[in-house]
């Protein structure tokens, strides 16, 4: 792969990251003055629109019935899940701390993928994952002062990201990513539906936060491309690493925006997990695999909209 592919592919990356986290902050924004379940309905319902017009330019139009494939519906109820948590964390919880937590996504899902796949993970690589795992232990505290029970929808998240990862390799190829797409961003929307009325019912809806959520829906749908136009440009073992750059994006972020500070042990267990995870990476290049391990660390309504059919993000 020519170096400068690799560098495009680099820069995509970190394009899509922080398309994400923009998407985190504005949604962070608006949830004080609109409950949970109506900001992701909204959100879900332009998300949706925007991934409709990519599948018309796409002109690629499956059959209904493949959305009842059990990966598909897996994938789906697992995202549907991961929103609801995600939000609900991200109300309660500095960006930084959840961002931090959810860069142990992939070693997640290769602990997953080892367990009910069978795929082979060396010892260094559980090492990884074991240390990788202690560092989210040291983020989230449980036990000590400072520990909010808020934390555990973050690991809540993580597992059923890592479930939806997973349930992505079974989905036949002959199903378009874009498809699976607006199925995932049309769930999210329904998830919205279904809490609104016990977080707070409809209300008035400002101009302000209907630009921020409009706003936060093209910047998800930027990600998504850009996530795209990166594996396709680079070398995934080269490029998947700067998915890590999220983490500074967020810490940057929530301190402009939030004036969140970051303290010494969460920059400690984010240093363990973005460390073991760049190692797992390592590893799994000298390995001589196929792939990275997952190729995705954000929660969001979709999957890569126009085309690999990637483990997943974002």
């Amino acid at each position: 792969m020519p170096i400068n592919a690799n560098l495009r592919g680099a820069l995509y990356i970190a394009v899509a990251m922080s398309s994400f986290t923009t998407n985190d902050t504005l949604m962070k924004s608006v949830l004080p003055v609109m409950n949970i379940g109506q900001a992701i309905l909204l959100r879900g319902v332009i998300a949706t629109a925007l991934l409709s017009l990519l599948l018309l330019r796409a002109g690629t139009f499956p059959p209904l019935r493949t959305l009842a494939n059990k990966a598909v519906l897996t994938r789906v109820v697992c995202e549907m899940a991961a929103a609801a948590t995600f939000v609900f964390a991200l109300l309660h919880l500095p960006i930084g701390n959840i961002t931090a937590v959810l860069q142990a996504l992939p070693l997640a899902v290769t602990m997953g993928a080892a367990l009910l796949f069978s795929d082979p993970v060396g010892w260094r690589r559980w090492s990884a994952i074991t240390v990788g795992f202690l560092g989210v232990l040291i983020i989230v505290r449980p036990g000590f002062e400072g520990f909010s029970g808020w934390s555990l929808l973050a690991l809540a998240t993580v597992m059923f990201c890592a479930v939806r990862d997973l349930s992505t390799r079974l989905i036949p190829e002959d199903i378009p990513s874009v498809w699976v797409s607006i199925a995932t961003s049309t769930g999210v929307t329904l998830t919205g539906v279904v809490m609104m009325p016990f977080t707070g019912g409809w209300s008035a809806v400002g101009p302000v936060p209907l630009l921020f959520l409009f706003v936060a829906a093209m910047f998800i749908v930027v990600g998504y491309l850009f996530v795209i136009k990166a594996m396709r440009e680079g070398d995934i073992s080269f490029v998947a690493p700067f998915r890590y750059t999220a983490l500074l994006w967020a810490i940057l972020l929530g301190y402009l925006i939030f004036g969140e500070v970051p303290d010494g042990l969460m920059l400690v267990g984010s240093a363990l997990v973005v460390a073991s995870g760049l190692y797992a990476l390592y590893r799994e290049r000298v390995a001589g695999r196929g792939r990275p391990i997952a190729e995705s660390t954000a929660p969001e309504p979709a999957a890569e909209p126009l085309g690999t059919k990637s483990i997943s993000q974002s």
